[in-house]
């Protein structure tokens, strides 16, 4: 059978932090005004279109925009030809999906289809 004798009571572990602060001392966030967002900088609009890249050079996937492709496609791949279509997209600055899209087209143009 367990031993709880040492377990504390509910009471006693409510007790360890101490009293909730008053009223007055608490923060007055909610009574804070709200900050209305700035208006849209167009220099900046313009440049919304881009993939942001992080420091060690990968396209940073949350801040690239909506392209409406909704259906994952994953396959294997040898790490050569990984380190080859990645090298690729940074150096032309799109998506890998966007090389991938450009590659069928070349193909199709190629063999007629």
């Amino acid at each position: 059978m367990a031993d709880v004798s040492k377990l504390k009571s509910l009471k006693q572990r409510r007790s360890t932090l101490g009293e909730p602060p008053t009223l007055e001392e608490a923060s007055p966030n909610l009574e804070a005004p709200e900050v209305a967002p700035a208006a849209p900088d167009p220099v900046v609009d313009a440049y919304a279109d881009k993939p942001k890249r992080k420091l060690d050079g990968r396209i940073d996937g949350r801040s690239v925009r909506r392209t409406n492709r909704t259906v994952q496609f994953a396959t294997r791949v040898t790490p050569d030809w990984d380190a080859r279509i990645r090298a690729l997209a940074m150096r032309e600055g799109v998506l890998l999906v966007e090389i991938l899209e450009r590659a069928l087209d070349c193909y199709e143009e190629q063999s007629g289809s």
